[in-house]
């Protein structure tokens, strides 16, 4: 049947490629597949690049550290020097402005909120004592972003994106005039999961913000600054540029690590912000641990041995994701598009593809998918509390499949989006 908007399409017509459309579910059904897209992780090919990693640092190496420290000892609360100087390189920060924390950027994100709700910040009380407290989250977002402030039992409002970013007129009503807002997630470059690059009009309006409580933290997730799927990435303003020009320093922490540069679970992470948020952090961090592992951090500044070789390390995994998201986009133009029933983002960076389908449908694409044999993940994890008032986005995750798999794996999705969609338009 000829691909057409399936608005146009008569009764008869719709009856008949549901018909058609239910088949050719019942066939991927009948091939009993189990396959996993519901996370964003590395495929094998990719930590395959970083095996080398393990050999930076044999049993004869030097253990010393640039500052003179034995890395195989206590100490160093804040990180040794030498990946300070390569996470600043990297974020464009001051090493004096880095700390260098354990394997997950997340656990770092976490510490800050617990202090500010268990000790308080900037002299203020403890967010636990201050009663309502509300956190902005532009959506779609991140599922675990939004998990850490529900954690808390903090309250999020959600703050509508679109090509440049969050929606910074509503962003500025909120945190300039009311104090229980507390702070905004954001994630600069390639979103998770939209793939947006923030513009710089609205990097310089964070640095802008004048919030109405003194405790307010833009928390900036720069996860996915140097992965890059195209091979003329954007250079947008740093957050530190940005506040510098307006005295702002204070307002930000920055987190960054090598999970999906290295290997997950084994990397680095770091975080940014200005000397005096970082001394009230390593105060209370302290009390938590004597430092975190030094010898990982030397084992990845050894096999790096700076910024530059990092990207070059990320050219080969360009090389690997790029053919894997055009997989994605091929068959999302090629099958859906002519239908008109959703529309997606082409992101150039990242780890994901969003898509928003039909109203409505979105809960029921993801359960077909499951039943059919490909998981994804969960229908409204994107917003907060899980839920997606138009019942509509859907985060792809391209990167852990093989391409003959992927390739299946969105056969199978496109089969269930128009499924989806024609059960709805023949009730």
């Amino acid at each position: 049947m000829e691909k057409k908007p399936l608005q146009s399409y008569s009764a008869a017509e719709l009856s008949a490629l549901l018909k058609e459309t239910r088949q050719a579910y019942d066939a991927f059904q009948a091939k009993q597949l189990k396959l996993n897209m519901a996370r964003g992780k590395p495929g094998p090919e990719q930590l395959d690049l970083t095996m080398p990693l393990l050999n930076a640092l044999p049993a004869d190496a030097d253990p010393i550290s640039e500052s003179g420290d034995d890395c195989r000892n206590y100490g160093l609360l804040s990180g040794i020097t030498e990946a300070k100087k390569l996470f600043a390189d990297i974020l464009g920060a001051k090493p004096e402005e880095m700390f260098i924390g354990g394997n997950s950027s997340l656990e770092l994100m976490f510490a800050c909120l617990q202090i500010a709700y268990v000790k308080g910040i900037a002299g203020c009380k403890p967010w636990s004592q201050q009663g309502e407290v509300k956190f902005l989250c532009p959506v779609p977002g991140y599922d675990r972003h939004f998990a850490l402030t529900e954690y808390f039992g903090v309250e999020m409002i959600n703050i509508p994106t679109d090509e440049n970013g969050p929606d910074m007129a509503l962003v500025k009503q909120y945190a300039e005039h009311d104090e229980s807002v507390k702070g905004i997630w954001c994630i600069p470059v390639y979103g998770n999961p939209t793939g947006i690059v923030y513009s710089d009009d609205t990097v310089r309006a964070f640095a802008a913000l004048k919030p109405a409580a003194k405790d307010f933290r833009i928390f900036w997730d720069n996860a996915y600054c140097i992965h890059h799927i195209t091979k003329t990435p954007k250079k947008p303003l740093t957050i530190n540029a940005a506040c510098e020009e307006t005295g702002n320093t204070g307002i930000f922490y920055q987190f960054v690590s090598t999970s999906k540069v290295t290997f997950p679970g084994a990397g680095v992470a770091a975080m940014n912000s200005a000397r005096a948020n970082l001394d009230e952090l390593e105060k209370h961090l302290g009390i938590q641990t004597i430092g975190f592992d030094k010898m990982n951090m030397l084992r990845h500044v050894r096999f790096f041995g700076n910024a530059e070789n990092m990207r070059a390390h990320m050219e080969k995994h360009r090389e690997v994701l790029a053919p894997k998201f055009q997989i994605v986009l091929d068959m999302l133009e090629s099958e859906i598009a002519p239908l008109e029933i959703a529309k997606w983002t082409k992101p150039e960076g990242g780890y994901f593809v969003s898509f928003d389908a039909m109203k409505g449908t979105a809960k029921r694409i993801v359960q077909l998918c499951k039943e059919g044999g490909v998981t994804l993940t969960g229908a409204g994890a994107t917003y907060p509390y899980k839920n997606d008032p138009d019942d509509s986005n859907i985060r792809i995750a391209p990167t852990y499949p093989v391409p003959a798999e992927l390739t299946q794996a969105m056969e199978l999705f496109c089969i269930c989006v128009k499924l989806a969609a024609l059960e709805q338009l023949t009730k």
